[in-house]
């Protein structure tokens, strides 16, 4: 049974709206399965670019300064510029045009996930492509919300960036947390987080959202973490629209991240896959065609 912090009957759905989900995370943060966990903090780069971009009118100058600040983090945002969903005319060469090129809401995302990969380790063998996945799946996001009219494709880049951040920060908080990772994907009898709940009392979805929380991310991405294997949610008239949306997206570019990389498919695209499709009006053809469109763009890390 997915864990919940409050003294729920067994089978409760999981919190459904932002008040019941903060509700969630401080009473377990007190007195539940959290006390063990240890969040890191959030980097102080990604706090001033988070104040950077609060304004209605962001600052740009202090933008261009965090991105040059970290040659690694430049090179990043010039590779993505040059990629396949953002290349057009001349390869760009400086952070100031790859900004231009990517648009200043994406290039904050992307550095949002590089920061993250940076604070946020992913150690384990089972982990081993943890952010490059991380980032395959961001991608698919983004080309899912390019097809729903009125979607954000920068929330919907960082809730595919950050849905299984939960795992690599449960990894480095609770004892036996990487044989847990084993028996989940090994166990065919039960959901991946139910395994997790049994030998923790909580799991990556209940940690992800915490980790969204602390680092002062969406609200809807906190949300959406926190219910992304709660299939229920796409039909909850109590869950934010925005947030039905990003879980039914969620599955659908969990699914294509898996197929591009040759995975098997997942019980859960098996069961609610269909699902997810009809929410965010979309065919076979349509799935066919964001399939070839991922593949094109590779690993972009």
């Amino acid at each position: 049974m997915p864990y919940t912090a409050d003294p729920v009957a067994p089978g409760a759905p999981a919190a459904a709206g932002h008040v019941e989900l903060n509700r969630e995370l401080d009473h377990a943060r007190k007195h539940g399965a959290l006390r063990e966990i240890v969040i890191p903090p959030c980097p102080d780069l990604l706090a001033r670019l988070q104040a950077a971009m609060a304004s209605d009118m962001p600052d740009l100058a202090e933008i261009g300064r965090i991105a040059a600040s970290d040659v690694a983090m430049a090179a990043t945002l010039i590779r993505n510029a040059n990629g396949a969903l953002y290349a057009a005319g001349q390869p760009v060469q400086t952070v100031g045009q790859a900004m231009n090129r990517i648009g200043l809401r994406h290039t904050a995302a992307l550095m949002t996930g590089f920061l993250a990969r940076h604070a946020i380790p992913a150690s384990h063998p089972r982990l081993a492509r943890f952010w490059v996945r991380a980032t395959l799946r961001a991608m698919a996001q983004v080309l899912l919300a390019r097809r729903q009219s009125g979607a954000d494709a920068d929330l919907a880049y960082t809730f595919g960036l950050f849905c299984h951040v939960g795992m690599p920060v449960l990894l480095q908080s609770l004892r036996g947390y990487g044989g847990t990772l084993v028996e989940a994907e090994a166990r065919i009898d039960r959901p991946f987080i139910a395994t997790e709940n049994a030998n923790h009392r909580t799991d990556h979805a209940v940690v992800g959202a915490l980790v969204a929380r602390t680092w002062r991310l969406a609200p809807e991405v906190a949300l959406a973490i926190r219910l992304h294997h709660d299939f229920s949610a796409m039909a909850d008239a109590r869950t934010p629209p925005v947030v039905r949306r990003l879980v039914a997206a969620g599955l659908v570019a969990e699914h294509l991240m898996r197929r591009s990389e040759g995975l098997a498919v997942e019980s859960e695209w098996r069961a609610h896959g269909d699902h997810a499709l009809a929410h965010l009006g979309l065919g076979a053809a349509e799935l066919d065609a964001l399939d070839a469109e991922l593949r094109a763009h590779g690993d972009v890390a």
